[in-house]
């Protein structure tokens, strides 16, 4: 299930649902991103963040399905938030749930690296010193390489 939302989520409830009943699960992995106070500048104040509806849950539905082929999943759960949004706030929840651990590991990682580098998504960061678009990352971008089949 893929939700962008403006409003913030409650990890805890949203792990107390996620697959749950489903006795041949075994393993639940999540991840949890906050907005930090740093970025690709210091002092970072506040991070907006763009999409365009529509487009932005078509392209994380075509992520999750292929999520689903690489790996035996029993459920997936991706919420990620838009509009502007302070350090310490969450901005994206990833949990995906298997009956091994290493589906639910590798599965997670795979849709945050793909979440950090490919989804249409645009951050401005607002700082001391003016506001500034987030430019992509060479390190993010050799991460998400490793998943490259």
């Amino acid at each position: 299930m893929i939700l962008v939302q403006r409003e913030d989520f409650d990890p805890g409830a949203l792990l107390a649902g996620f697959a749950a009943g489903d006795t041949g699960v075994g393993a639940v992995c999540s991840f949890i991103g906050l907005v930090r106070d740093r970025g690709d500048s210091d002092g970072v104040n506040a991070m907006t963040l763009e999409h365009y509806p529509g487009m932005t849950e078509k392209q994380l539905a075509g992520i999750e399905a292929e999520a689903r082929a690489r790996w035996p999943l029993a459920d997936v759960l991706v919420v990620h938030r838009f509009g502007r949004l302070e350090p310490g706030e969450r901005i994206v929840f990833v949990a995906t749930a298997s009956a091994h651990r290493a589906a639910a590991f590798d599965a997670c990682a795979f849709l945050m690296d793909w979440l950090k580098t490919k989804a249409p998504f645009w951050k401005l960061e607002e700082g001391a010193d003016g506001a500034r678009w987030v430019d992509a990352k060479a390190t993010d971008d050799a991460a998400a390489d490793r998943w490259r089949s």
